[in-house]
């Protein structure tokens, strides 16, 4: 038996001792009489209620239904339950396309400060210098890191900041070519391996995409790019790099000459800045706009239902289209004062309400001092570094699609498993036994029985070896054992779900049984 089989098995066994077969809703662990607390006996005259609050303002259901509980059952059972859910602060998440990292506490202590964090967003610019100082200083930064000077931090998410320098794009085109010449400009090309919110951005914002095909190599196919844009009405491009194939684009300056030379933009989709912060600028390769995740690579991982952030970077030349109001710094004596300026009249106009979701700046800014230039080099280093850990540990087991060196991304498929009957999904799931978040499947579409599997900078060797020798492990069940990995998983309180009626007949909300209305 192999270390890392007995490692699974230890962990499996962890997991299995936290859960319960029998474990009930909060509803259903309700016993009449019980609760929380108690309190003395009154000591003053009582009053009735329609004396304390007029009749109108008063429930008329006496809260029928509600859980009757202990302070010791609503701790337990919902600590019970939180160690069902898999965390950043348990394990690695191998999820490629969304930087599941880990990030230091400090970053969230200082999101945490008082003084910023009970800021009222209506509070007046001379109440508000500190908060203001700190999103121009972030701005300042995302300015230096992408080589792009214009920066808008309102947008609320990546989606969001990529519509954003979609508007300004078009603002841009209409202001340039006038409103009757860019109206036959309206194509938007979006490669084959693009995220599903590309396409989705550019036809809310009024345009007609057109897709690029890919190379046998992974990467954007030049001649195609060319005949797509010979028509006249390419108005700009839409490519993430490194793509989500995790493959650089060692073309991209050539993309964005022959984009530039049709009269398009480039926008740059940056969810994957993750590989290049520190080492390389999208400005200096030619890109006209991107949107930045801080809620991925500049801190806060990503997928935990909070806010997010998704600034917009862009030239010079696009700055004036930027949302407003844009902060600005004056100097009065020896001092700086920061004002809200909204005086720009090509603005594509507010995105967010406020100045956008500013918790995510104060991360991202703490994130990006105390890692300092060499840090922010280092982490970026080290996630590409990991990701090709991963893809040379693996290629004996799996099949590699592509065989350029990936970034901070690498794609396996299940081609070699498939000829037992074992495919993506089944492989997921057993990773789940082997005390791992699954990775991303089926995804990018153009590759079949995809799994993209991106470590992060925050993952140790240690823990990478462990995640190899868990997918080699699957890999020669899949060969000598097949039905194993088949109704995997084994290690969680409901072995493997039906996906398809959770997502078709999904239950929201609790009901209580007619037994339970009977109790």
């Amino acid at each position: 038996m192999s270390q890392w089989t007995n490692y699974s098995i230890v962990m499996i066994n962890k997991v299995t001792t936290h859960l319960s077969p029998n474990e009930a809703l909060i509803f259903e662990r309700s016993q009449t009489g019980r609760a929380g607390f108690m309190l003395p006996a009154l000591d003053v005259d009582e009053l009735s209620l329609d004396e304390i609050i007029p009749r109108e303002f008063q429930r008329d259901d006496d809260l029928a239904g509600m859980p009757e509980v202990t302070e010791v059952d609503v701790v337990r059972h919902f600590t019970r339950m939180s160690t069902w859910n898999y965390s950043i602060d348990q394990g690695m998440y191998p999820l490629g396309s969304c930087t599941m990292k880990y990030n230091s506490r400090l970053n969230e202590k200082v999101a945490r400060i008082a003084d910023f964090a009970n800021l009222h967003p209506l509070a007046s610019e001379s109440e508000s210098q500190g908060a203001l100082e700190v999103i121009y200083e972030l701005q300042q930064h995302l300015a230096e890191i992408t080589g792009l000077p214009g920066v808008s931090l309102q947008p609320a998410a990546g989606a969001h900041g990529e519509m954003t320098g979609i508007m300004i794009i078009r603002a841009f085109i209409d202001a340039r070519d006038g409103k009757e010449e860019s109206a036959n400009r309206r194509t938007m090309l979006i490669p084959d391996s693009a995220h599903g919110t590309n396409p989705a951005s550019a036809h809310l914002s009024g345009f007609t995409v057109k897709t690029i095909k890919s190379t046998a190599e992974g990467l954007t196919d030049l001649d195609h790019l060319r005949e797509l844009c010979a028509h006249g009405d390419v108005a700009g491009l839409m490519l993430t790099n490194p793509n989500t194939l995790g493959l650089f684009e060692r073309n991209i300056q050539e993309i964005c000459r022959i984009v530039h030379d049709a009269g398009g933009l480039v926008y740059m989709d940056g969810a994957n800045m993750n590989a290049l912060v520190g080492i390389a600028r999208p400005g200096d390769m030619g890109v006209d706009v991107i949107h930045l995740n801080l809620h991925k690579t500049f801190s806060t991982p990503h997928g935990g239902g909070g806010p997010g952030s998704g600034p917009c970077c862009c030239t010079k030349g696009l700055e004036p289209f930027l949302p407003v109001p844009r902060i600005v710094s004056t100097a009065s004596g020896s001092d700086r004062i920061f004002k809200l300026d909204y005086n720009y009249p090509q603005s594509i106009g507010r995105v967010k309400a406020f100045l956008g979701n500013y918790g995510m700046m104060l991360r991202a800014l703490a994130y990006t001092l105390t890692h300092g230039y060499d840090g922010l080099r280092e982490a970026t280093e080290t996630a590409v570094l990991n990701a090709r850990y991963i893809a040379h540990g693996l290629l004996s087991d799996y099949d590699k699609p592509f065989n350029g060196d990936p970034m901070h991304e690498v794609v396996f498929t299940d081609k070699r498993q498939a000829r037992k009957g074992v495919h993506t999904l089944d492989i997921a799931k057993r990773l789940i036994d082997y005390g791992f978040h699954p990775m991303t499947i089926y995804f990018p579409l153009i590759v079949s029985g995809a799994m993209l599997i991106e470590p992060t900078e925050s993952v140790g060797r240690q823990e990478l070896d462990q995640f190899i020798d868990a997918m080699r492990s699957i890999a020669k069940e899949a060969v000598e054992d097949p039905e194993l990995v088949l109704n995997a998983p084994h290690s969680t309180r409901i072995g493997r779900l039906d996906e398809a009626a959770a997502a078709r007949k999904p239950v929201l909300r609790w009901k209580a049984s007619a037994a339970a209305h009977a109790s």
